[in-house]
């Protein structure tokens, strides 16, 4: 059996059920929250297979010697990735691109370090990924509120107080957060991605002033609890990751997923292996990940709003208007599906942000392991509890 530890966002039915059937083998998944597989990733190596989660978790993962390098010679389409982990770009990019980039911790150099240089050997085989902003109910909104000028500062409007939510995740929510005090105007970054012991101390500072005023309805953790603070009417704005489009969708809810100009938080997901596979375990393993890069994962993931490292071949387990939808950022021209096959994307609806290329150019900051983010926790946890 198979072991593969992640989240929800990956480890889902219908990619187990696909995958053992088209593999051939049994496949358990551990799936479990962000911070939990982090812990696990790390701390035992021996309890999984495959680890699906960020590439930012690499900074940790390494480090520790828990995973071993992927052999690219067994790697059946890589040469069909793009050059977004490769390069971190897809071609011009608008915003500074600050935090872990997955091009920075890619490859294994000669002396067992990392870096963008070409190997034969990577850390961690790139697979899904996304951008993400912050979604809000457009009538809920007051007046001021201009839909062609969103901000990440709204989240810090008082005119909101009491009806906003953020990510429960310190090193997810604390990026947020900063880019929502950065729009504000109340302070600057020197790298947001990497903040220095200073300004992390500011910027929660600034939180902790926000939240005894009333700012914060709530905090999530997963899908599930983001789509509930919304749909029970909590809050009117949170920042949130895109799959929940699916719940409130369901809710009847009519949302909007926001288009900062201030640039998104972009994220980068991949499959790494435990330093303890080895045999038979290896072997399947390296079947798991280039079954992910085979094409019906990646069209699976396109459903939900995540982009796949090899697009054009998921394309042909895509209808045209699906991929003219998900990928160039087109109007529905029928009913579209969700990952689940139930009907999601209405006629002449259109994907906020526009096409892969225009949407993965304007991120602003990738998730990250900061160098102080043991302090960051620390820090966020008071945050959290003030």
């Amino acid at each position: 059996m198979l072991r593969v530890l992640g989240t929800p966002a990956t480890l889902q039915r219908q990619m187990l059920r696909q995958a053992e059937a088209d593999l051939g083998i049994r496949i358990r998944y551990i799936v479990r929250d962000g911070t939990s597989v982090q812990r696990t990733g790390v701390m035992q190596p021996d309890a999984y297979d495959v680890y699906d989660q960020w590439f930012h978790s690499i900074d940790c993962l390494w480090p520790a010697h828990a995973i071993q390098p992927i052999n690219l010679s067994r790697i059946k389409y890589w040469a069909e990735v793009n050059s977004l982990p490769r390069t971190g770009k897809l071609g011009e990019s608008l915003f500074p691109n600050a935090g872990s980039a997955p091009a920075d911790r890619l490859y294994v150099q000669g002396d067992n370090s990392l870096g963008r240089e070409p190997t034969g050997r990577v850390t961690m085989l790139p697979t899904v990924h996304n951008v993400d902003s912050f979604v809000y109910l457009p009538d809920a909104l007051p007046n001021g509120f201009e839909p062609n000028r969103e901000s990440w500062d709204w989240l810090l409007n008082p005119a909101l107080s009491g009806k906003v939510a953020l990510q429960a995740d310190a090193a997810i929510g604390a990026i947020d957060a900063a880019l929502a005090v950065q729009a504000s105007g109340q302070m600057s970054f020197g790298d947001i991605g990497n903040m220095t012991i200073t300004e992390i101390n500011c910027l929660i500072d600034i939180l902790i002033s926000y939240k005894r005023r009333g700012q914060f309805a709530g905090f999530w953790s997963s899908f599930a609890e983001a789509a509930h603070l919304m749909t029970e009417g909590k809050v009117v704005i949170q920042s949130v990751w895109e799959p929940i489009r699916v719940e409130l969708k369901r809710a009847g809810l009519p949302f909007r997923l926001a288009t900062p100009i201030e640039g998104y938080r972009g994220w980068y997901g991949g499959l790494s292996i435990s330093r303890a596979a080895a045999g038979r375990q290896l072997d399947v393993a390296y079947d798991y990940l280039n079954w992910w890069l085979s094409g019906w994962a990646g069209a699976s993931m396109a459903r939900q709003g995540f982009y796949i490292s090899n697009p054009d071949r998921s394309r042909d387990f895509l209808t045209e208007d699906e991929w003219d939808y998900w990928y160039d950022g087109r109007a529905a021209q029928t009913v579209l599906p969700g990952p689940n096959n139930r009907p999601l994307i209405s006629i002449n609806e259109q994907r906020n942000g526009g096409s892969y290329a225009t949407r993965m150019s304007r991120v602003a900051v990738w998730n990250s392991m900061m160098d102080e983010h043991n302090y960051l926790v620390r820090r966020w946890n008071e945050f959290m509890n003030a």
